[in-house]
Parts: structure tokens; sequence; C-alpha cells
């Protein structure tokens, strides 16, 4: 089965021979001539107008009414933690199925995660452990907040991540912050182009961030996003984000620690370019996922689709084999034909510098690890 697995992914990616990558940015429109103009009009870095167009660029695709460029989707994170109010001491809730920039994050703000189970269906955050780790381990406060009663840490946020672009269950998990005082914020870095409902990926919560790292659906080369509808919070991170430098024709004055994390407008002149290609490539790239969704079907392994009620992105298409030892020779046999493919990441618990985080049963999160498989994703013009 494996060479026919093997011989349907060349055959939908139109590539007999050589090696495919799990999934290469395209330049497909005028990404050189928004380069060059950038180049020609002196400015590269951090100010100038192809910053302020690109932020408008993806407020305008999104919904969001506050965009706010970051040099990466870790930074974007940081600062939107930092500005929904996680302090030192804080503990914030998320899931052990994620990439490790998630929990840094929580732990460049002085916080400690708590990792708690995936929903199997949708890979992300599960709202059954988040209403049962609250009820069972979490106090309210007499300030209406929620505070985790073994280590006496209060809970600032609740940090979903968008796995692989499919849309979480946010309603479910935004019930269940609300009454206890947590903010939600959302890790949509894999998630442009996603939508919950009516409403795109990161624009539910106080916050979201997007990634346009060099393996997302666009790319800047490196680069992210904060997203808000809250003008008090965008600013703060604007503010944060430019090494909170308060503005003045030629005066340095900066009145709290700040970061260098503005989006270069070099970044942003390639990030306007693909946002223009963005639709004919999520289009290509549900085509390909409903290709890969009926070849899987008929062959008896689960192929991770949207969630009801959503529209995701197909960031990176996600098969369920049968068990860790059908994986594992999976992996081994397609890499070693030259077609990419990579199990699910390790569970963030299991890191050395989170080893003393408090996690639940983790029970459905250790299912998906030992079974999921990304297989190659990406798409051209």
């Amino acid at each position: 089965m494996f060479d026919e697995i093997i011989s349907f992914i060349r055959d939908t990616c139109r590539q007999k021979n050589g090696s495919i990558p799990l999934h290469a940015p395209t330049f497909s429109g005028r990404e050189k001539e928004y380069l060059t103009a950038c180049i020609d009009d002196g400015f590269v870095s951090s100010v100038g107008p192809a910053v302020e167009r690109f932020e408008r660029a993806v407020a305008d695709y999104t919904g969001a009414a506050h965009a706010v460029a970051t040099v990466n989707g870790t930074a974007a994170l940081h600062v939107a933690l930092l500005v929904a109010g996680v302090r030192p001491g804080d503990a914030v809730i998320t899931q052990a199925v994620s990439f490790v920039a998630t929990a840094n994050a929580i732990a460049y703000c002085g916080a400690r995660p708590i990792f708690l189970d995936s929903d199997r269906r949708r890979l992300g955050l599960s709202p059954a452990a988040l209403e049962e780790f609250l009820g069972e381990h979490c106090r309210l406060g007499d300030d209406g907040r929620a505070y985790h009663r073994a280590s006496g840490r209060r809970v600032a946020v609740c940090l979903p991540m968008h796995t692989f672009g499919h849309p979480q269950d946010l309603h479910g998990l935004q019930t269940l912050c609300e009454p206890h005082g947590i903010a939600l914020v959302e890790d949509a870095a894999e998630a442009l182009g996603s939508f919950y409902g009516r409403r795109h990926a990161g624009t539910v919560g106080r916050l979201g961030v997007l990634s346009f790292n060099g393996n997302k659906t666009i790319t800047t080369g490196g680069g992210g996003m904060i997203l808000t509808n809250d003008a008090e919070l965008a600013a703060e991170a604007r503010h944060l984000t430019t090494t909170a430098k308060r503005e003045h024709r030629w005066q340095y004055h900066h009145d709290r620690l700040g970061f260098n994390y503005r989006l270069p407008a070099i970044n942003a002149a390639l990030g306007l370019a693909q946002m223009e290609v963005l639709e004919p490539l999520l289009a290509k790239k549900r085509a390909r996922a409903a290709a890969y969704r009926d070849f899987f079907d008929a062959r008896g392994l689960g192929w991770v689709q949207e969630p009801d009620g959503c529209r995701s992105n197909y960031w990176l298409g996600a098969v369920l084999m049968a068990d860790r030892e059908q994986r594992d020779a999976f992996l081994a046999h397609s890499n070693a034909r030259g077609v990419t493919t990579r199990p699910l990441w390790g569970l963030l618990h299991r890191a050395p510098m989170y080893a003393d985080c408090v996690t639940d049963s983790l029970a459905d999160s250790r299912w998906l690890e030992e079974r999921l498989v990304n297989i190659p994703s990406g798409v051209s013009l």
C-alpha cells in the first residue's frame, strides 16, 4: 500500500521524479516588482508604506479591525500574550499538540504553560478537557479570575492553536473562559485563509496571531501579524513591537521595556504580492485536500478533514495511520523515496524546559502522536 500512496502523491503533485517537499513557497505574482519598488524608494527597514499596506491588506482579508506586523509569528504571539495581560508567575492553558513556539511565547512572558488534551477530530484544545480541568483543578478568586489550586498561579489566558489550519471550537472554549476571567488568544499561525463559521481564525478571541514563515500558505520570508478588534490593544502591541519608543520627530524616549519586533518593509513588499494570489492558492490546496481525502478514505486510512461549519486552508494535509508501527514504517518508506513526510510534533510536555508543567492525561494527544503523518501539501499556480 505504501508504494500506491507514494505514486498517488507524485501524481497529485505532478512530479514523477525528484524530491517533493512538505510545503514549499510559491512565487507566481508580482513579488519581484514589489521588491524592486521597495528597494527603489529606499524604505526597506521597519518603516515605510509597504508595512502599512501589508497590515491593511491582512486586516481587510481577515476582517480584523487592526493588524500589527511583526518580524515573525513567535514575536507576534509573545506580544499578544503580553497585551492580553499575561504576567510573570501566571499560567496559560494551551495544548500539548503544537509547535514549540506556542509554549516558548508563554515562557517569554515569565508564565508557565498548562498542557491539556486535544480533540481527535479538530487536533486542537479540547473544550471537554478544559471544562474538566477548570472544574477539578481551579478556583475562582475574589477578583473573578481563575487560579490553579495546586500552584496558586493565576490562569491568565487560554491559548488554542489552529492545528494545520483547522479551526478549533472557539465558541466552546470561549463559553468556558469568560465566566472564569480567562482571555482567549488564538494561535492562528498556520490558519491564514481558515474560517470559523463566517469569522476568520484569529479574530474571535481578544487577539490572534498569524505567521508568514517560508513554509506557510503565503510567505514574507519571515513575518507575523497580531490581529485584534480592540483599538487599545492594537496600539499597545504596536508600541511594544517598536521598542516602546514614544513618537517624536527627533528625540528618543522609551517609556517601558519594548521589543525590536517590527516587520521590515522588504518582507512586507513580498507579502503584498503573496496576498494577491492567496485565494487561488487556497482553492488549489482545498482541491488537493479533497483528492487526498477520497484516496485515503477508499483505503481505510483516516484523513483529517475540516470541522463542520468551518473552512480550512488545509495548510498541511494529515493522514492517520493504524498505529505507531505503521506510521514509522510509512515515514521511513516515503522519505527514502524522496517524498517528504513528517510525524506530529513531539508532545510539548516532554521537552526538558517544560517537563515540570501541569498536564492532564493527554490521552487523545498521545493517540494522535502515534498515528498522524503530514504529507506534501504545497501547490503552485
